[in-house]
């Protein structure tokens, strides 16, 4: 089963998980998928071109291995907005080998623990990145992303248009750090505070 349709998101940075996680489940959010961990490895050609052209090839392993493409983002009525086109595969290593033998390379490997929520028919996750946490409120249209963010307490001019592999690139850059990857382990030494990402947390 696939997806080609416009994603339409907020991410916000959160200070406190616990916490906003109890008021999604006391507002009705319903639990669709438990803690799972994601690794997700981002391709590109040798020269950029996907990263240059604001364009994403990501193939993703959870439960299930997903290959998604994104294309350029753009705001729309305060939200992020952008086309993915998503679909399931069946074996997780042969789309790698078929990826690069169609002269694609890793640029990127992340990780991160998701736990889904529905919520007024929107899909709101708690995302554990390396760096800090976050949630993010995905669905259509945008004024039912503004509704539930509201109904959340959440600070609407907090929100974060930018996606986890830039954040990373401008914190890699700000602190000048070598590593390659996204990973709680190249993370574990680091102690990285809403400054140093260039954001504010949204549940404050």
């Amino acid at each position: 089963m696939g997806k080609d349709q416009q994603e339409l998101e907020i991410k916000l940075y959160l200070s406190d998980m616990p916490a906003f996680q109890r008021k999604v489940e006391a507002l009705g959010g319903q639990l669709t998928e438990p803690r799972l961990h994601e690794i997700n490895l981002r391709f590109d050609t040798p020269e950029g071109e996907l990263t240059r052209t604001a364009q994403v090839l990501r193939l993703r392993k959870d439960t299930v291995a997903r290959l998604t493409y994104k294309g350029p983002g753009e705001t729309m009525d305060g939200v992020h907005a952008r086309r993915e086109i998503e679909f399931t595969v069946s074996d997780f290593q042969s789309a790698k080998a078929l990826l690069e033998t169609l002269g694609y390379r890793i640029s990127l490997m992340y990780e991160k623990f998701r736990t889904t929520y529905t919520l007024d028919g929107l899909q709101v996750t708690l995302d554990e990145m390396p760096y800090g946490n976050f949630t993010e409120i995905e669905g259509s249209p945008a004024a039912a992303i503004h509704a539930v963010a509201e109904k959340l307490g959440i600070n609407w001019e907090a929100r974060i248009l930018d996606s986890y592999t830039s954040l990373f690139e401008r914190l890699r850059n700000q602190m000048n750090l070598t590593f390659r990857d996204l990973s709680f382990e190249n993370f574990s030494a680091l102690d990285i505070i809403p400054t140093d990402l260039g954001v504010t947390p949204a549940d404050q």
